[in-house]
């Protein structure tokens, strides 16, 4: 599958997951997303094993949001129960942000 907005086109800038979430969060992607605004399509899905404290299947999904010209933005994780909703925190979890010409993502983690 070929994306869009590879951080070959885009400078990339390392960040904290804080400060990934702060800027997802000010810039309300999922709301944006929420209302039509943006695009969601997902690139993966699986059953996920990992929140057995839930009642039924969880969803593991990885999802790009999108502009209308299918430029990839944001990209999030999020787990999803049943009736559609999000478990875990209850908000998707951004991975990578397309801001200002500048791709932030996650600061790598060190190798052992």
């Amino acid at each position: 599958m070929e994306e869009k907005n590879t951080s070959k086109a885009f400078p990339i800038q390392r960040v904290t997951s804080a400060e990934l979430c702060k800027r997802f969060n000010d810039g309300e992607y999922w709301e944006r997303a929420r209302r039509g605004e943006l695009k969601q399509v997902v690139m993966e899905e699986r059953i996920s094993t990992l929140l057995t404290t839930e009642k039924g299947p969880i969803r593991s999904q990885m999802i790009s949001y999108r502009t209308d010209r299918d430029e990839e933005i944001a990209r999030v994780h999020q787990f999803v129960r049943p009736d559609g909703t999000l478990a875990a925190s209850g908000r998707p979890d951004p991975k990578r942000l397309l801001e200002g010409g500048i791709l932030y993502r996650l600061e790598k983690k060190p190798k052992k």
